[in-house]
């Protein structure tokens, strides 16, 4: 499995840094072993800043994936979803939508996604809907919007910007590389700060009986 992490120029840091500390470590994966990377992607190989000045070198450029079945595009928050120099990477993930693929997009990058028409037929949010409705022009997905933190909608999850863990929470259930009670202890335990929640995800992760 591999999980690509589109890096552009704004990235939002804290919008996937649930989710890239968890699958880079590993820590709490049913299988350690199991074969997965966790990939930066973009449109050269040029080297981004993110908005908190971290700089990311991509391993691979967009035009160069071939998606497989399990892995997942992975569009993080950004200020220059709206310009044409990341359309290519919209167009990637809105095709990978069509075949299948499984995607997942925070806050600006739905905004991008609703204006390829990525978002017009699945089950969706963003950070407003009148803003959604304004920014693209052509968007034809109200139907379907869901005014919650995070929303999955077949092979697509979508979140505002303002839900950085419940965002991780859907993907870590889509991609299945926790066991179910490991998902439920670790999203409980940063969203209530419960102790109980601690000792339910030590316990999660003991060793199954054969």
């Amino acid at each position: 499995m591999n999980v690509y992490l589109v890096t552009v120029d704004t990235l939002a840091d804290w919008e996937i840094g649930y989710l890239t500390a968890e699958l880079n470590s590993r820590r709490f994966f049913a299988d350690p072993a199991m074969e997965f990377k966790l990939l930066k992607a973009g449109i050269g190989k040029a080297e981004v800043t993110s908005m908190g000045g971290a700089r990311y070198t991509p391993d691979v450029t967009i035009d160069a994936i071939e998606m497989k079945e399990g892995d997942l595009l992975l569009l993080p928050g950004s200020d220059i979803w709206d310009t044409p120099r990341v359309k290519p990477l919209l167009e990637f993930a809105a095709d990978a939508l069509e075949r299948g693929h499984q995607v997942a997009a925070i806050c600006g990058a739905t905004v991008g996604l609703a204006g390829v028409g990525a978002l017009d037929r699945r089950r969706h949010t963003s950070n407003d809907l009148d803003f959604l409705k304004q920014a693209c022009p052509n968007y034809q997905g109200q139907a379907l919007y869901r005014k919650e933190p995070a929303v999955r909608g077949d092979n697509l999850i979508t979140a505002t910007g303002l839900a950085p863990l419940e965002f991780s929470h859907e993907v870590l259930k889509m991609l299945k590389v926790w066991r179910p009670e490991t998902t439920k202890a670790w999203y409980r335990l940063y969203k209530t700060r419960q102790e109980r929640w601690y000792h339910e995800l030590v316990a999660s992760m003991e060793p199954q009986p054969a």
